[in-house]
């Protein structure tokens, strides 16, 4: 029997250890009293108002957009998609403190203006939070699929007599309906495993309710509360997977031509979801920089965000590089990668609560920052995993067969050839990991270690005090983070599309 290479043995232990949050989550579980009582309908009745209201919203903002971006000839039409799309990049939490303290009677644009305004909380507030940081989800996913259109269909029903907006909603959007699907379900499985937004909106869902379980000590209902919440994110995960894209032969591309007019007409509808879901929060951090100045914020809290975000992005990569390898080599180690993909799924709280219960079991790992490393690692790989993979992909392999027939040993020549051919691979990977675990809340507040504060966990820690004037300096420097976030996606695309062009060119 041939011996299985080092890579899959490596991403056989990495699979195993990405199961053991669930395995933990069961055995804690099995303590707990009840399954199922009223509250536990409650909290579950929120949970999925809070996605079906996010889907929905999503969907009516997010399909006009892509079809505004994709077929209509808007002057700076590459920057409003960058701007449209950034709030995909930006925690939804930074938006739903900055609502929760710029609105209702009390907030600063009553203090600031005079103008009493309605408060921002319960479902109300988490819907619209939710759908301002989701849409891009639709809008990306409906943008690719009319993208590959075929319009000659549209074209003809409007030689037919059939008005332009009939055309679209008859023609062309029963043809990408499952771009839109799979937009929406993106939307909702986001508004599923949400801390922060839920929580300072103060609406009961699954994962703040695990949060006050946590807190009172009450470890195995926030344990059988998790596996509740996992058994929905599986079935969300299972209908995305089920939603494919349409295949159609390429053909006319649609495009319009507005005078003037309706240009600013059409970016005068735009600009409110900017302002709103981008300029606002920046606006708020802005102002209560000027007028309370850094507080006690301390610099250490930004060290230790780094600090533990680079120890987890440098374990990621070192494990990313033999699970990626092996997910191209073979059935085994594609099964392997995907079982380590269960990471991305489980919400940062659900993860929180299994491995604060592991670390109660073996005491020299409870509340230590490998413990919190560990977290980020589970949680974030598969970003690493598919930046490292799709270079190697891309890699010719001629090079690293020449090498072989040399005489090189495949250590030698994974170290000598593919490693620096994939490198930009394996720094996108990494940056991606550091930027996910610098903006991580949940688990941070659960398996920090005592007085470790980070910038996430600082701006919680402000909202508790109710002093908000405080939370500038952070908020500020995760709004930058999440800009770095989304260059670095941005970048990702371009380098592949150039990549993409050259394949063609050959």
């Amino acid at each position: 029997m041939k011996p299985w290479p080092t890579s899959y043995i490596i991403a056989l232990i990495v699979a195993i250890f990405s199961l053991l949050p669930v395995a933990v989550l069961v055995s804690l579980a099995a303590d707990g009293s009840e399954l199922f009582d009223a509250y536990n309908l409650e909290v579950l009745t929120n949970t999925l108002l809070l996605m079906g209201i996010t889907a929905f919203g999503a969907i009516l903002l997010g399909v006009p957009l892509a079809i505004l971006l994709t077929y209509v000839q808007l002057p700076w039409k590459k920057f409003w998609l960058v701007l449209l799309a950034a709030p995909l990049a930006m925690p939804s939490y930074l938006g739903a403190f900055t609502f929760y303290a710029a609105f209702g009677y009390s907030g600063e644009l009553n203090t600031l203006t005079g103008i009493e305004t309605p408060p921002f909380e319960g479902l109300f507030g988490a819907s619209v939070i939710m759908t301002l940081y989701t849409y891009p989800f639709v809008l990306l996913s409906t943008r690719a699929a009319l993208s590959s259109l075929d319009a000659s269909q549209v074209y003809a029903a409007r030689t037919l007599g059939m008005s332009l907006f009939p055309a679209l909603w008859r023609v062309a959007l029963p043809r990408i309906a499952n771009g839109i699907a799979a937009g929406a379900l993106l939307a909702s499985l986001y508004a599923l495993s949400d801390f922060g937004t839920p929580a300072f909106m103060g609406l009961d869902t699954f994962t703040r309710v695990i949060y006050v379980e946590y807190n009172a000590f009450g470890l195995s209902q926030a344990a059988m509360l998790s596996l509740q919440l996992l058994v929905i994110v599986a079935l969300v995960l299972y209908l995305e997977s089920r939603v494919k894209g349409s295949q159609e032969p390429p053909g006319r591309h649609l495009m319009f031509w507005p005078n003037l007019k309706q240009s600013l007409l059409m970016i005068l509808a735009m600009l409110p979801v900017v302002l709103f879901a981008m300029v606002l929060p920046l606006a708020v951090f802005s102002l209560w920089l000027w007028r309370d100045g850094a507080g006690n914020f301390e610099i250490d809290y930004a060290w230790n965000s780094a600090q533990a975000s680079l120890l987890a992005a440098i374990a990621a990569v070192i494990v990313a590089l033999p699970l990626a390898h092996a997910s191209i080599k073979g059935k085994a180690g594609k099964l392997m990668e995907r079982i380590v993909f269960v990471g991305f799924g489980i919400p940062g709280i659900v993860m929180g609560t299994a491995l604060v219960y592991l670390g109660l079991q073996l005491p020299f790992l409870y509340q230590t920052l490998a413990l919190l490393v560990a977290a980020y690692v589970l949680r974030f790989i598969p970003l690493a995993v598919g930046s490292i993979r799709t270079a190697h992909e891309n890699l010719d392999g001629t090079m690293v067969n020449a090498a072989r027939l040399l005489g090189a040993s495949p250590q030698e020549a994974f170290r000598r050839i593919t490693l620096p051919l994939i490198m930009r691979g394996v720094v996108a990977g990494g940056a991606l990991v550091f930027l996910e675990a610098m903006r991580e809340l949940p688990a941070t507040l659960l398996l920090g270690p005592t007085g470790y504060e980070t910038l996430a966990t600082y701006l919680w820690r402000v909202y508790e005090a109710g002093y908000f004037g405080l939370a500038a300096i952070p908020g500020l420097l995760l709004i930058f983070i999440s800009v770095l976030a989304l260059l670095l996606m941005l970048t990702g695309e371009r380098f592949n599309d150039i990549e993409l062009n050259k394949g063609s060119e050959k």
